[in-house]
């Protein structure tokens, strides 16, 4: 029994928190501007424990899609599935009951969260095929790790407004960003595979891009924001998430494994940054109940 639990571990990547992390904090964001201000235990307890829900059932999904593909990417040929240690059926078991439980906490919200949370699980059973047919199949999951947002909004407002759709949109070139570094971690494999990733289709323009995205992410969230409007600790929060880009930046310059992921790992600190900026000129104790 206590094998097959850490081979469940494994499979939902328990010991890699940054990948919930990296929908965590939109999320969140999205959260206490949907609120104007503290959104209430209740709606951040059902967001903290979905995303990671979610996220832990996406990896299931995402390892049964893509088992026989890992097994000539050297950073990904030992996982569960991939190895024969885990079989199909029990992983796709282990995220239906993943999936079903993050359900469970939508359901003590509204209808219109509800109503929104089949849209989120679309998009997240769809983007592990998406690599096989479009070049930049990181948008895909830029929307699909950005859907935490309009659903935030739609618990709170009963509705999802532009605002929620535009931070959404912004949301997804950060995505961008960071999963194109990620992708350039496992370029080389997967251009023997004939894997489809944004690291490949940008080619010598790598870099570039990415910092462009970054930029662009930047951009949207503070005009929609309004960020002169809210004052210091907007900047601070969005200045944070700056230096940050540039370290980053140096880090893929060179475009070495190591580098790219650790930028890649460290993304998560980006999107605290910004929402310590959302939470902190927005109201921490203000807001709904």
């Amino acid at each position: 029994m206590a094998d097959r639990l850490t081979l469940y571990l494994d499979l939902i990547r328990w010991n890699r928190p940054a990948g919930w992390l990296l929908l965590l904090w939109p999320t969140l964001s999205a959260l206490w501007v949907a609120a104007e201000g503290f959104p209430g235990w209740h709606l951040i307890a059902v967001f903290t424990l979905g995303t990671f829900l979610m996220r832990s059932a996406g990896c299931c999904v995402n390892d049964v899609a893509d088992r026989d593909f890992d097994k000539h990417v050297k950073r990904t040929a030992q996982r569960p599935v991939t190895s024969g240690r885990l079989g199909v059926k029990e992983a796709l078991g282990v995220g239906v009951f993943l999936a079903l439980c993050a359900f469970g906490l939508v359901l003590t919200t509204n209808r219109a969260a509800v109503a929104w949370s089949f849209a989120a699980l679309a998009v997240t059973l769809v983007y592990p095929y998406a690599k096989r047919m479009v070049s930049m199949p990181q948008a895909v999951l830029g929307v699909a790790f950005s859907f935490g947002i309009p659903m935030a909004f739609a618990a709170i407002q009963s509705e999802v407004p532009p605002l929620a759709w535009g931070l959404l949109l912004g949301n997804l070139f950060w995505v961008l960003a960071y999963d194109t570094e990620y992708a350039m971690v496992d370029r080389d494999d997967d251009l023997k595979i004939g894997m489809k990733t944004s690291a490949i289709t940008l080619g010598r323009f790598d870099v570039a891009a990415i910092t462009a995205f970054y930029g662009v992410y930047g951009v949207v969230w503070a005009v929609l924001l309004d960020a002169p409007e809210r004052g210091v600790w907007m900047w601070a929060g969005l200045g944070g998430a700056a230096v940050q880009v540039a370290w980053h930046v140096w880090l893929i310059k060179d475009r070495s494994r190591d580098g790219c992921f650790k930028a890649f790992r460290l993304n998560h600190w980006l999107g605290l940054s910004v929402f310590a900026g959302v939470a902190l000129s927005t109201g921490l104790g203000a807001g709904a109940a």
